[in-house]
């Protein structure tokens, strides 16, 4: 029985320790599930991960192309736009009990109204990031002056409600991930790392909590490790979180810790493709050769371009006299060339060429001539109900009167004497 209070104790001592050290910003112990008082079965904290901010200042591949340089199956728990009570309280309630390490991104109007709360988060050991002064989703619209703005009046705010101790890390997160490559160059410029995500549970929107844990697990298992976004002002993420901390251990996922590199404190070592999701392992066939680097030749003369001697086909051939030129060809039944004109086809000047007018005669066509008709056209009778156009159009030479028309009667055969054609 003495054995077993002498452990607690113990327990409880390096407890009070981990918290004292992580006030004054030492390095932190991970918590694991058998250091967890009251709790041996605890999900725990199985690692510290120490990163510079300057080397890698952007993560998250929600929207960029690092993230933190994780095994598989660890998860960065993140919670946003706090502290509010009671939620914010509730949250921390539930990650002590199972001896969890987060990183809080906090608002600065939230830090001057609840600073307790603030101060609170840096007692429990966790990592402490900024998100703003108002939490304004224009982030990539606004202009840069106000933005910074909203920056560096989040910062001072967290500060004040740390007060002296302090305990800020370096980390920032933008609102609603409305990034803007001007806001994360000043990031970078002042040493704060710009921090994404890797997934999200949608607990900002109106959904219930079970669809919240729904969503974690889900997008968890996709990724196989990654940095998930919560918001500890929501009471659905108080209620689901519970479970989400539940099925992480039954899963067989590790908590890991996040702070930044101090003097003290140097960073974990890594590899560059360890900050990839997915690295390609040298064991898996490429499906798409590396890019050509482009090589810069310094240095290099340039090469002379040619000259218009250089381009003369008779370059470096004896010239022959034009005297020995033609009796040459003419030996070989070579015709000679016809003789340049001296003057310009062309002539010179402003004037233009005038070319001769062609004689009418040249388009004037030579029409066949057919012999006049005579004026002496005979009428016919026609028979009666004729129509009066087609009398009209019967007219005809002497020569063809011989010609018959479908249904009359030959003049002759009737006795009559030609005469005008009366139409009845």
């Amino acid at each position: 029985m003495c054995k077993a209070s002498n452990i607690e104790a113990a327990r409880r001592a390096a407890g009070v320790l981990l918290l004292a050290l992580s006030a004054i910003g030492a390095p932190a112990v991970p918590a694991s599930a058998a250091d967890c008082p009251g709790n041996p079965a605890a999900l725990g904290t199985s690692r510290t991960l120490v990163v510079d901010p300057n080397e890698h200042p952007r993560i998250g591949t929600m929207q960029y192309e690092e993230t933190l340089p994780l095994q598989d199956h660890e998860v960065v728990l993140t919670f946003d736009d706090g502290p509010l009570p009671p939620h914010s309280a509730k949250v921390l309630d539930l990650l002590a009990a199972q001896c969890v390490k987060a990183t809080f991104f906090i608002i600065g109007r939230m830090a001057r109204s609840f600073p307790e709360g603030v101060r609170r988060v840096r007692d429990a050991g966790h990592s402490i990031g900024t998100h703003t002064q108002n939490h304004p989703l224009s982030m990539n619209r606004m202009p840069i002056e106000r933005a910074r703005q909203e920056i560096d009046d989040g910062i001072a705010a967290t500060e004040a409600a740390l007060g002296p101790a302090g305990g800020l890390s370096p980390f920032f997160r933008i609102p609603g991930l409305s990034r803007a490559e001007a806001v994360e160059d000043y990031l970078a410029s002042k040493g704060i790392q710009t921090w994404s995500a890797d997934f999200p549970a949608d607990d900002w929107r109106h959904i219930p909590p079970a669809r919240v844990y729904e969503l974690a697990m889900k997008r968890l298992e996709a990724k196989g490790k990654g940095i998930l976004l919560l918001h500890d002002i929501q009471g659905r993420t108080v209620q689901a979180l519970p479970k989400i901390l539940q099925d992480l251990k039954t899963r067989g996922f590790r908590i890991v810790h996040v702070v930044a590199a101090t003097p003290d404190r140097p960073k974990t070592p890594t590899e560059p493709q360890e900050w990839q999701l997915h690295p390609v392992s040298e064991t898996i066939a490429i499906t798409r050769w590396p890019k050509i680097p482009a090589f810069v030749f310094a240095g290099t003369p340039t090469l002379p371009g040619p000259a218009l001697p250089d381009l003369d086909w008779r370059a470096g051939r004896p010239a022959v006299p034009a005297s020995e030129l033609r009796p040459r060809r003419l030996a070989r039944g070579v015709p000679l060339p016809m003789p340049r004109p001296s003057q310009p086809l062309v002539p010179a000047g402003d004037t233009p060429t005038m070319l001769p007018v062609p004689d009418k005669s040249l388009f004037a066509i030579q029409e066949k001539t057919h012999p006049a008709i005579p004026q002496s056209a005979v009428a016919v009778a026609l028979p009666a109900g004729a129509n009066a156009a087609a009398a009209r159009a019967m007219s005809f030479n002497a020569n063809a009167s011989q010609r018959m028309i479908p249904g009359s009667v030959p003049i002759a055969d009737r006795g009559l004497k030609p005469g005008p054609v009366s139409a009845r």
